[in-house]
């Protein structure tokens, strides 16, 4: 099975993230200028949280808080969960089916290197299947 390093091959390096002292106000607009639904969180290297469209809906927008006021901190999903390199593409699947989750980062010795989204790995199984339906195609035919 593929891993995580295969999908971050095939996508843009871009990973976005905002500082602790940022409110929730200016991280929606990094999020809608750079076209993205998550941002990391963070405090130098080190990774404190991620926000996404779902923390935004469930802790802003439906208990009428103020997006300029609230600190982003405030609202951010804490020590999210990350997968590293050499995680399989399967774990993703599950560590998001599982918990209910749609971005994990990818951190490699703590260090942030990527963020996969739940579309980048179904975009990889479906190549997988590609690459085995193919394979079991050539074989049938020779």
């Amino acid at each position: 099975m593929k891993t995580v390093r295969y999908i971050l091959q095939n996508k843009p390096g871009a990973v976005y993230s905002v500082g602790v002292n940022t409110s929730v106000l200016e991280a929606l607009n990094v999020m809608m200028d750079k076209n993205i639904s998550a941002l990391l969180i963070t405090e130098g290297d080190l990774l404190l949280g991620i926000f996404t469209e779902r923390d935004y809906a469930r802790k802003i927008a439906l208990r009428g808080k103020s997006s300029k006021d609230t600190p982003i901190t405030e609202v951010m999903t804490a020590t999210p969960i990350t997968v590293s390199l050499d995680d399989e593409i399967d774990v993703c699947m599950q560590l998001m089916t599982n918990k209910h989750i749609r971005h994990l980062p990818v951190t490699d010795q703590e260090k942030i290197i990527g963020m996969v989204s739940i579309g980048d790995v179904v975009k990889s199984i479906i190549e997988i299947q590609k690459e085995t339906i193919k394979q079991l195609e050539s074989y049938i035919n020779s």
